[in-house]
This record gives structure tokens, sequence and C-alpha cells, in this order.
């Protein structure tokens, strides 16, 4: 509605996990970092995890772009079973096998030691992984045996929130917990950050430098209300980008913000605290805003 108006080539603050919009925080970059060290060093499990909207599933779009000589899954639905979710690996890497659990893992074994032949690695990658049954991470955790005398075959990502740590430590889950090697866990942006992510994301879309501003308070305002999750600054700056249009302005200020975050209000709870975000979140997912 207000691309055109903003010089805009496309939406700037859209929900999807665009990597091309993909901005590097100091601790993006971090888990980038640990991501690929841990894949192209065969280290078999690495966890990341963070709260919801700080950019976990954007990371992992960025990271498949990035690899190189990989083959890789994504497992985007992990409520799986723990055959399902075996099967979803298995048809992932494009692979037909049996319907038994050991056609499957037999299958896979003899598609790693070929891509290891050819040089070439694989991993698989878990997204939401908090929401795995016991069984499916024992499943996973029985992946991590195809392996030859020095180096696994297998990468296995796991990307989740924060209480996927804690259900690690269920003692029936010890030896996964154990051969986790890398772990990092993604912070929400400092105040700074967030200034440079909403100028970032503005770039990336096609707005010319200084045709549009934000405010040191505006911004100050959007990280004082979002807390710095990239997922409710899009929210929120996507309804001040809005408002500006209405008003024909191109200098959003703090009361902007303030009226933006009045009006987010109006509908939505307070998102002061993780668990208020929670609840403001799952309003906006089942009305179909976010993804």
């Amino acid at each position: 509605m207000y691309e055109s108006f903003f010089n805009l080539k496309e939406e700037p603050f859209g929900m999807t996990p665009n990597p091309r919009f993909l901005f590097l925080s100091r601790k993006h970059e971090e888990a980038l970092v640990s991501l690929s060290y841990g894949i192209e060093k065969r280290k078999g499990f690495i966890l990341i995890t963070g709260e919801i909207g700080t950019g976990k599933t954007t990371i992992c779009r960025a990271l498949l772009n990035r690899l190189k000589d990989i083959d890789s899954a994504l497992i985007l639905n992990p409520s799986l079973t723990e055959g399902g979710l075996l099967t979803a690996i298995v048809d992932d890497f494009g692979l037909t096998s049996g319907r038994s659990i050991k056609d499957k893992i037999d299958t896979l074994n003899r598609f790693l030691l070929e891509r290891r032949e050819a040089g070439r690695n694989a991993v698989v990658i878990i997204d939401e992984s908090q929401h795995l049954s016991l069984k499916a991470l024992e499943m996973v955790r029985l992946l991590s045996n195809l392996e030859t005398e020095r180096e696994k075959l297998l990468q296995i990502v796991f990307m989740g929130q924060p209480e996927l740590r804690k259900k690690l430590e269920n003692y029936e889950l010890r030896q996964l917990n154990q051969r986790i090697v890398v772990r990092y866990h993604l912070n929400p942006l400092d105040c700074g950050e967030t200034f440079d992510y909403i100028f970032h994301r503005l770039k990336v879309a096609g707005c010319p430098e200084r045709f549009l501003t934000f405010s040191h308070g505006a911004v100050d305002r959007v990280f004082r209300y979002t807390g710095g999750y990239p997922r409710l600054i899009n929210i929120l700056c996507d309804r001040v980008l809005t408002a500006a249009y209405v008003e024909n302005k191109k200098v959003v200020d703090k009361e902007m913000v303030l009226k933006a975050i009045k009006d987010i209000k109006g509908d939505e709870p307070s998102v002061r605290n993780i668990r208020g975000f929670r609840r403001f979140f799952d309003i906006f997912r089942r009305r179909g805003a976010v993804t």
C-alpha cells in the first residue's frame, strides 16, 4: 500500500523469513559462523536456540544459501512420529526407500556414503525442534551412528526455542545431549542494532538514502516496545509506515510510533515481557499475519 509513496521496490517489513533481508548483527553472525563451523567440520549435532522472533528461521534460510558441496534436508514440521520424521528426512533428500525403518536407514546410509565419496557433506536442519517427541529425538540420535571411523556422515542441526534445552536435559536424552558439540543461543537485538536493522531492511527494499527516516526517539520507542525481537519490529514498523503514508510524512518521529503502538495495543495484549509477547504472536499467527 505504501511502497510507491516511499519509492520502495518491495515491502521492507514482511513476515516471511526472506534471507535477502537478513541483518547480520554480531549475534546473528556468530550464530551463522557456529552453524557453518559445525557443518563443515562434521561435528555431528549442532544446537541453535532463541526466543520466538529472534530470526532463527531466517538464519536457517541464509545458511542453506551459503552452503557449498552440501546436500541438505530441511524439516519444518517436527511434530511427527519417529517413523514420520525419518520418512520426511529421506524424502527431503530426494531418496526412494522401502517402508520399514531399517529400509529407510539403509537407504540413507548408502546415500551418505556416496556423498562422502563424491566429496560432499550432508546436513539435516530441523526447525522448531522443541516440538520433537522424546522418541523422535532418540531416532535422530540413532542417525548420528551413521559414520565412518574418522567422521560423521550426517550433520544434524536443531533449531528451536529455549525450552528445547530443558527438554534435552531429560534423563532419557542424556546420550543425545552429550553429543551436541556446537551450541549457540540467539538473543534479541539491542537498541543500536534495532536502529541498524530498520535501515538495513529499508535499504534492501530499495528505499533511496535519506528519503525516509526514523528519528532516534522513534527507534528508541520501537526498541522499548519490541524488546529487540526482529519479528515484532517488523510488525510495528509496518504499522508505522502505513500511518506515515496516511499522514503523508516521510520522517517517522516518536509520536508516530507511540500512536502505532497504541493502535496495536487496542487489539493485542502488551508485549513488555516474553509471556505477553508469545500471546501477542499467537494471535497474529491465528489471523494468518505470521507464517
